[in-house]
């Protein structure tokens, strides 16, 4: 009696744990002689090959009993059974409780100062441990809303200030803000050399063609609209290389917008890992501008019209011990007010 093939095999009760679910199939002469990871993806064509490779890899699939590589070649009646585990994203939306620096928070919204290195949304490699888990945490109600309540992102290794609707309908609110380009956001940046006293970068951005990594100013059709304004606070020479605190306000809101758009005019940012186009070699001690581990971008300020009072609001904050730091050393000095450089209006 041969075993059963994939059609054979019955649902589980929906309620069970998927890990305990075990598939068995039986080698037929169509699969005789093939690797192990092609003949799962023909008997398992509902998953994708790369999450089978990775229960190969994980000892959740056997031949004979046997853990096996990926590679392994089938014989005519090999047993393979096969334990399906989790889905990757299973613990994306998975409270985890961690410190979470608020600077506002009302029925409506929140206001969080996002620490470098915390990623935002789970994505494929952070699928536990971003902000949306910790937010979860802080206010279980937020699973009811998308995203967990999250409009707008900042990149993982870029600090500063989010904001996070509580409620379906403020982040509806919050979200046409956004679509209007009413919401104000201001960063602050560490660059190379010394851009203009002050402009608007107005520049497509898409995503690079040679690293999918990497985004770049296109005009190719898939390119999205993207502007930025900025303004030079202060300059500085250090050991022969001039570098500027540059203040920039997005109009848009593009995947890595100012990274790209600095760099496309020849200012990559400081300490940046992606874009750094020109960027002098590291050297000097560990305690130079070279050795900044992060791109030197903080997310200063942030103001928007409150979705239920009405009221406009706004929230500053400097930036962190590293960025400050970092800065302090290269001798630039505070604003006496921050955040003015745009002017009271702008």
């Amino acid at each position: 009696m041969t075993e059963p093939t994939l059609q054979d095999v019955e649902d589980a009760d929906a309620d069970a744990d998927a890990g305990e679910l075990a598939l068995r199939f039986s080698v037929e002469a169509r699969h005789a002689g093939a690797r192990l990871d092609k003949a799962l993806a023909e008997l398992m064509p509902e998953l994708s090959r790369s999450r089978l490779q990775q229960w190969v890899a994980d000892g959740a699939v056997s031949v004979n009993g046997a853990q096996v590589r990926q590679r392994h070649q089938l014989v005519l009646g090999d047993l393979i059974e096969v334990a399906p585990q989790p889905a990757p994203d299973a613990a994306a939306y998975t409270a985890e409780p961690m410190d979470l620096a608020i600077l506002h928070e009302d029925d409506q919204v929140l206001v969080v100062d996002k620490p470098a290195g915390l990623v935002v949304h789970p994505a494929a490699g952070h699928w536990s441990g971003t902000l949306l888990n910790g937010l979860l945490a802080h206010a279980p109600q937020l699973a009811d809303v998308p995203r967990a309540g999250i409009v707008h992102r900042l990149d993982a290794d870029t600090s500063g200030l989010m904001v996070v609707a509580k409620t379906l309908a403020a982040q509806t609110h919050l979200v046409r803000q956004l679509q209007e380009r009413s919401v104000m956001r201001e960063y602050w940046a560490v660059v190379l050399g010394v851009p203009a006293p002050a402009g608007t970068i107005d520049a497509p951005i898409g995503r690079d063609p040679r690293n999918p990594l990497r985004f770049h100013v296109s005009h190719a059709a898939s390119a999205k609209p993207a502007r930025t304004r900025f303004a030079v606070v202060q300059t500085r020479q250090v050991d022969g290389v001039r570098l500027s605190w540059v203040a920039c306000r997005l109009e848009t809101g593009r995947t890595h917008q100012i990274r790209v758009h600095m760099e496309h005019r020849g200012h990559p940012l400081v300490g940046d890992p992606v874009y750094r186009r020109g960027l002098p070699g590291r050297a000097g001690g560990p305690d130079g501008w070279r050795a900044f581990r992060r791109q030197a971008l903080h997310a200063c300020r942030l103001g928007l019209v409150h979705p239920g009072t009405g009221v406009t609001l706004s929230w500053f904050r400097g930036p962190p011990p590293d960025l400050a730091g970092l800065m302090s050393a290269l001798g630039f000095a505070p604003l006496d007010q921050p955040g003015t450089v745009f002017g009271a209006d702008a």
